[in-house]
């Protein structure tokens, strides 16, 4: 019931030209308001971190910021932000702290330890070269995508995600994938179409149908993490590692999903790349237990909903992803996506979920949640919702 009264509220906000407009106009307004107190919390953020510590949470009840070193996955965020906002009001003077953390982070370019270089040099080094194109940049980015490719498996055909066992419940003869893994490809298909050389590319979209063949259920909710044999290439497990539970849906893995699949179908054209996205939207927006204000709970299947956490960066990344498929989807869907993407923006703009100035270290977003299962990062702020936060907007006053 709670899925058709949204509908329903989608369907006749879109059918009056008028109020549609009307909130339109005062949505831009707000995000224009929220973008440049975005810009002043990550001016103030900026006096709390230095290159070699980059925030990465905020821990509301011990009021401690966690910071991480450049290894850890989400260390392209912060960066990446900065840049964003540069963007947005040129006159921030913030590309001096976002320069000063891509000279720390520009030695993970040889890292080969890890899927997430999408994340970390795309996120932070992409946005750099797009604003201010300078061949170092190229260089960095271009062996990233080496050190990533170094990864792939071709007897299953994917990137394998973690080399762990102990995390990934994994043993030293398996191949774990999981599904955030998509939002690093990105980044290969800028290095086949900076270098001319197509193994990025072929290597982006073998794991990309791997993915779509293993990781979906009938209903397109996704597994978080597929187990593969290294021996043949077969699925071992399907498991979790962040969800409630494995036969559940993990918000934040179902925006992963919904992401990585609109960007695929920017680089190919390819029509299955396309459906796959509709089909994972369609299951977000109508899920039975989603709320009207469209943000998640932490997991689909999450116990004690609606008192469930709910998590702002897995809303953060669907507004983002949402707003990009709007542009490739005709006209009915298209509508849809881009409200949908409205309510989140609002929800998100609102003193419920936007931080007071100087207030969780200088984090834009509150109630995002990490990893339940492993009590880390729970009801709390964190760099990727904000990134996702800060592009959506940007992208949302764009179109």
């Amino acid at each position: 019931m709670k899925a058709i009264g949204i509908l329903t509220f989608l369907l006749m906000v879109m059918g009056n030209p008028v109020l549609a407009q009307k909130k339109k106009k005062e949505l831009v307004q707000l995000i224009e308001t929220t973008l440049q107190k975005s810009v002043t919390q990550y001016q103030y953020l900026a006096t709390q971190v230095e290159p070699g510590h980059y925030p990465k949470t905020w821990q509301e009840k011990q009021q401690k910021l966690e910071t991480s070193s450049s290894g850890w996955w989400c260390s392209g965020f912060y960066p990446g932000t900065l840049l964003y906002l540069q963007e947005y009001n040129p006159q921030a003077n913030l590309k001096i702290e976002a320069t000063s953390f891509l000279e720390d982070l520009k030695k993970e370019q040889f890292n080969t330890t890890t899927h997430d270089l999408g994340f970390m040099m795309y996120c932070s080094f992409g946005n750099a070269l797009r604003l201010f194109p300078n061949p170092s940049y190229e260089a960095i980015l271009l062996q990233s995508a080496k050190s990533l490719s170094t990864r792939y498996r071709p007897v299953a055909q994917c990137i394998q995600s973690w080399d762990s066992a102990a995390w990934n419940k994994a043993s030293k003869d398996e191949i774990p994938v999981i599904i955030d893994n998509m939002m690093n490809l990105e980044l290969l298909f800028w290095a086949s179409k900076y270098s001319g050389d197509p193994q990025y590319r072929n290597i982006a979209i073998a794991h990309a149908n791997t993915t779509m063949k293993n990781h979906f259920r009938p209903d397109y909710s996704s597994y978080h993490e597929i187990v593969y044999s290294l021996t043949n290439g077969k699925v071992v497990k399907k498991i979790t590692n962040q969800g409630a539970a494995d036969e559940s849906s993990w918000a934040r893995g179902q925006a992963w999903g919904l992401y990585g699949f609109v960007v695929m179908y920017r680089e190919t054209k390819e029509t299955s790349y396309l459906k796959q996205a509709q089909h994972i939207a369609q299951y977000i927006l109508h899920y039975p237990n989603m709320s009207k204000d469209l943000i998640p709970y932490w997991d689909y299947q999450a116990e004690g909903i609606p008192d469930a956490l709910k998590d702002s960066s897995a809303a953060a990344i669907t507004a983002s992803a949402l707003l990009e498929l709007a542009t490739f989807s005709a006209d009915k869907r298209a509508k849809e996506y881009q409200k949908a993407a409205e309510i989140i923006l609002k929800t998100l703009c609102s003193a419920a979920y936007f931080s007071a100035p100087q207030s969780n270290g200088g984090f834009l977003l509150k109630h995002g949640v990490g990893n339940y299962p492993k009590k880390t990062e729970i009801d709390g702020s964190l760099s990727y919702g904000d990134y996702y936060f800060v592009e959506a907007m940007m992208r949302y006053l764009k179109m």
